[in-house]
């Protein structure tokens, strides 16, 4: 017997008993299911914390450094050492905070009323955005000649600039901080506009302003912006060995550190976290093969009479086997389309629901779902063959 007539014995035995067929098919179905959309999931939550990360700014250096005495402003020493690290540091700037009392207001309108909460300032030099991934949408960005010239101007995040002037261009409208004036030079274009917890939710004045807003002029949190990933990790040796040359133990502190960092932190436990999510998915699977052995076995038991007759004319062991193992292996490829197709609509639901994105099974899942389906089949399928096969054709003839 050739391949193509197992293939067609497989097929009319299967479509003989069909609802049994459905219901053996059934745990290949569910265990496909399970193991995609789980995997499908996490793939998606790390692609999505990945994006976020990215929009915050990658190969993003984050410095804290301060002194106890002495005078703690280190922003010059900083600046002047970045800059001999201009094959590996494209930009640094300080990184102020400050925490309006009364939110920014344009005339009756106040960000103390917005839905999530008033916006957050920051106070930064001219390369603050180059730091943090910021591009403008309108107007112009902070200029280094506002930091020297203390210039009360102000960048709008895509959120506040929406709130603030719904109807109309901020740039070149002036709005009001706690008392103080600043001139709306600019907005950023949005990052995240549907995030509860957007980043356009935020304004950026010049770092000169922290006298003005926090009444002081030393900054202790700084952003340097490397080149690569490669060079950012070069760079957060040298900024360490340069700190601890500048600050001790006993003078103060400092810590460099990159979100790079985080990023591969976060891929590992991504990686790990789906490794054993898709392995307690995949026990479904496990279910599902011994199921079909137990079918197979059954198969085994009703067509003894059958297997006795092929093995009385000269059927070889070697054909019985592989009659078999084809069925088992298409059982098991046909509950793992039928499981792609319920993954694919699983995946889609899923994904709306709890990251609200659209999600889809990658290539490489959906070939690599068949291909295990049917080595499923082959291996739980193996051992019904191979009984079936053991059968003396005399005792098989005798079978009903």
């Amino acid at each position: 017997m050739n391949v193509g007539q197992s293939f067609k014995m497989a097929i009319k035995s299967i479509w003989g008993k069909k609802a049994r067929s459905a219901l053996t098919m059934l745990g290949i179905i569910i265990g496909v299911a399970a193991v995609v959309i789980m995997v499908s999931l996490i793939q998606g939550m790390n692609r999505k914390t990945m994006e976020r990360f990215e929009s915050m700014g990658d190969n993003k250096i984050e410095v804290y450094a301060s002194k106890w005495w002495g005078g703690n402003d280190i922003s010059d020493q900083l600046y002047d050492y970045c800059l001999s690290l201009s094959d590996l540091v494209v930009g640094v700037t300080p990184q102020g905070y400050y925490y309006p009392q009364n939110g920014i207001k344009y005339g009756t309108n106040s960000t103390s009323n917005m839905e999530y909460g008033s916006p957050q300032i920051y106070l930064g030099s001219d390369q603050y955005s180059l730091c943090n991934n910021f591009t403008i949408e309108k107007g112009r960005d902070i200029a280094y000649l506002d930091v020297e010239n203390y210039n009360q101007v102000i960048v709008l995040g895509a959120r506040v600039a929406e709130f603030l002037f719904p109807y109309r261009d901020p740039v070149g409208e002036i709005v009001n901080i706690d008392g103080h004036k600043f001139e709306v030079i600019g907005v950023y274009a949005a990052k995240d506009p549907d995030s509860q917890w957007s980043m356009d939710n935020m304004a950026v004045v010049p770092s000169s302003m922290n006298r003005l807003l926090n009444k002081r002029t030393s900054f202790d949190s700084f952003i340097v912006k490397a080149v690569s990933k490669e060079a950012t990790t070069e760079a957060i040796t040298l900024l360490d060995g340069f700190l601890s040359g500048l600050i001790d133990s006993f003078s103060g502190y400092y810590s460099v550190y990159s979100q790079n960092q985080w990023m591969e932190s976060d891929q590992s436990y991504t990686n790990m976290l789906s490794l054993v999510v898709g392995g307690i998915a995949g026990i479904s699977l496990l279910v599902g093969g011994i199921g079909i052995m137990n079918i197979m076995l059954v198969t085994v038991t009703e067509r003894t009479r059958e297997i006795g007759i092929r093995m009385a004319i000269g059927a070889s062991r070697a054909s019985i086997i592989l009659q078999f193992l084809i069925e088992a292996a298409v059982i098991c490829a046909v509950g793992g389309v039928f499981g792609l197709v319920v993954s694919a609509l699983g995946t889609v639901v899923a994904g709306k629901l709890l990251l609200d994105t659209v999600l889809m099974p990658s290539m490489g899942m959906t070939i690599g779902a068949i291909a295990f389906s049917v080595v499923l089949g082959i291996v739980f399928g193996l051992y019904p063959a191979m009984k079936a096969s053991s059968l003396q054709p005399v005792e098989a003839l005798r079978g009903e």
